[in-house]
């Protein structure tokens, strides 16, 4: 049997402009991709409406066009999705793995917000719907970077949401219906989402969906500790100028500075990182620092709000 080719993914949440910290996961998905051979997705999981910035989602993909992290298919737009959510969340009632939930969370306070039982002290009008997670649902999987990993999702999460009080969809549901829409088998993302990984792959069984392979890249923090992706004391990164801000990001994903010397030409380099990319040099660290790789005229200064 052949293996399947390597398709992974991108997909931000349009709250804001592209900072170094999203740009370092996209750039490192973009490369496992390529250097197999492999498609690259793009996804904007504007599910969240309360959370959407106008004007954000356009802004990030013309970054990623300026940094020439080219795409294949169309964009999916989670905002447009809600049959695909509702039909899979149909299946999971109807199945028993989902059931509609009262709670509140001062309900669940006296548990730390972890749901085992139903104990609302009164019925809602607009219920959430939550994934049953049986006792001892211990999920062990391996990760690209950080080996063998193991959550008990029932003791350390509870029965999460999948759709909330005010009818948004939850993350967990709406990234796992779409990974396996767009054929994504490689998911290369930041460490802060390495908890979410056990109950997606919950979700994937009780669907019968395949699960990718996960990789979790380290955070990137600048000198004070704030992360640069979704921190609002982050900037967003320079796009004029993209040469530069690729060779930095390179380096913190731990290739080698010589396989990029010598190429001032965006596609150029590109075309040779591609070709150079060794996915095992890169960092098995929690967090990188920033500084000194990402310098000043690298970032820019955010537009004023409208």
């Amino acid at each position: 049997m052949t293996s399947p080719i390597p398709c992974g993914r991108f997909a931000p949440s349009p709250t804001g402009l592209l900072h170094a910290g999203s740009l370092l996961a996209a750039f490192g998905s973009w490369l496992l991709a390529r250097h197999h051979g492999g498609l690259w997705r793009l996804r904007i999981e504007d599910v969240d409406p309360p959370r959407t910035v106008a004007g954000a989602a356009q802004a990030q993909l013309q970054t990623l066009a300026a940094f020439g992290l080219a795409h294949d298919g169309p964009v999916i737009w989670q905002s447009a999705r809600g049959d695909a959510y509702q039909a899979a969340l149909d299946r999971l009632l109807a199945d028993g793995h989902a059931f509609v939930c009262h709670c509140s969370r001062s309900d669940l306070a006296a548990t730390g917000g972890i749901h085992h039982r139903c104990v609302a002290r009164q019925a809602r009008a607009d219920p959430a719907v939550r994934f049953r997670v049986p006792a001892d649902s211990v999920v062990h999987f391996e990760d690209g970077l950080r080996s063998r990993q193991q959550q008990d999702v029932h003791a350390e999460v509870g029965d999460f949401v999948l759709r909330r009080a005010d009818g948004c969809w939850a993350y967990q549901l709406a990234v796992v219906v779409d990974d396996a829409a767009q054929g994504v088998n490689e998911v290369v993302r930041g460490a802060d989402l390495l908890d979410s990984t056990a109950r997606q792959i919950l979700l994937q069984r009780a669907l019968d969906l395949p699960t990718p392979r996960y990789w979790h890249l380290p955070l990137l923090l600048d000198a004070p500790g704030h992360k640069l992706s979704k921190s609002l004391a982050a900037l967003p990164v320079e796009a004029r100028e993209p040469v530069p801000v690729l060779r930095r990001l390179w380096e913190l994903l731990g290739q080698p500075t010589s396989a990029l010397e010598g190429i001032n030409d965006r596609d150029t380099l590109l075309a040779a990182a591609q070709h150079s990319f060794t996915p095992r040099l890169l960092p098995h660290a929690d967090i990188l620092l920033a500084a000194g790789a990402l310098s000043a005229p690298m970032l820019q200064n955010p537009p004023s709000p409208t």
